[in-house]
């Protein structure tokens, strides 16, 4: 039977500390949902790490981000701006007086804020780690081989909300006149996202460029600046069915290139979980990770991976790229038709 967690009184503040990464984010959206439904007229406040913020600034449910150098927290020489930095965010979230705090991370870092919060109820996961359910008034048992979503939703449904219906309040973000024009001129589009933050997540360009030859529409590459040699390889040698906008666009733009595709094919990437919240078929790659955790949500989407024993390894650096370099251009193609996804 699922714990139930008391609520005394109707809260007026609540904190949600979940600082990255850009898909942990998008994963905790439900739960952000959730929580808003079940107490309407609270306040809720966001913890989030520096270069995640722009996902959810403005978002109409939240009131407050509370932004933090989460990187310059691991670095020896910037630990004076560190303790300084630590200063200030237990200032400003005892000056808020949290009636509840929820660490969605499961971090020591995560696992601190939360106690700095000052909050008389102090929720996280039991299964959490680096010791940071020893900060946390009540516990959850979250489980590992369950999905990110699924996985936050636990604690809200230990809150008393209702999780029957899985919705991503994406921000209703404003598109700009560049991207009218660009979706204007190509009109259908398959998207393709060949970055990832691990290398070991990294589909070889090269079979990239061997599906979208296969395709029967246009395909556009996106991804951040640390792509653009990945995706202009990609258009090199796509026989002039790709066109390259990666480190071109904002993280608004890149919501409704997304919401304009017909579907997108991307390794495991905070992109490939925009789109699945924005309900466009994925085809995703999966390598070292498990898509049981961190895969597309939801029964629209793909999965391509190689059935090997050491996948999932969770390893950032390999020697040989096994679970990555088994998997076919033409295998994916496949399954891409199987799926029908091809069509409007």
């Amino acid at each position: 039977m699922s714990k139930e967690i008391i609520i005394k009184k109707h809260p007026k503040k609540i904190l949600i500390v979940k600082p990255s990464s850009l898909g942990d984010i998008v994963h905790s959206l439900p739960f952000l949902n959730a929580i808003k439904n079940r107490f309407e007229t609270a306040e809720i406040h966001w913890v989030v790490a520096r270069g995640f913020d722009n996902i959810i600034e403005n978002h109409p449910m939240i009131n407050k981000l509370i932004v933090i150098n989460k990187d310059d927290w691991k670095n020896l020489s910037k630990i004076k701006d560190t303790f300084s930095e630590l200063s200030q965010t237990f200032i400003t979230l005892k000056n808020e007086s949290y009636d509840i705090t929820i660490d969605l991370q499961g971090l020591l870092r995560s696992g601190i804020i939360t106690y700095l919060s000052g909050a008389p109820l102090r929720i996280g996961f039991s299964d959490s780690r680096e010791g940071s359910s020893l900060f946390y008034t009540d516990k959850i048992y979250g489980g590992k081989d369950i999905h990110a979503v699924d996985r936050y939703l636990k604690i809200a449904r230990a809150l008393g909300c209702s999780i029957e219906n899985v919705i991503f309040p994406l921000p209703l973000v404003f598109e700009s006149d560049k991207i009218k024009e660009f979706k204007a001129s190509i009109k259908d589009y398959a998207l393709i996202i060949p970055g990832a933050r691990w290398k070991t997540k990294i589909f070889p360009p090269e079979k990239f460029s061997q599906i979208i030859k296969m395709l029967n529409i246009t395909s556009v590459i996106i991804g951040s600046k640390a792509d653009i040699e990945i995706a202009d390889l990609i258009v090199k040698y796509s026989d002039g069915k790709a066109i390259s906008i990666a480190g071109n666009t904002t993280i608004e733009e890149l919501i409704h290139l997304i919401r304009g595709a017909r579907f997108v094919i991307s390794n495991d990437s905070g992109p490939m979980h925009i789109a699945a919240a924005c309900n466009i078929p994925v085809i995703a790659i999966f390598g070292p990770t498990n898509p049981k955790r961190t895969g597309p949500y939801g029964d629209k989407h793909i999965v391509i991976k190689a059935n090997l024993s050491c996948s999932p390894c969770y390893k950032k650096r390999c020697s040989s790229l096994a679970c990555m370099n088994n998997i076919s251009a033409d295998h994916i193609y496949e399954k891409i038709i199987e799926k029908g996804v091809t069509q409007r």
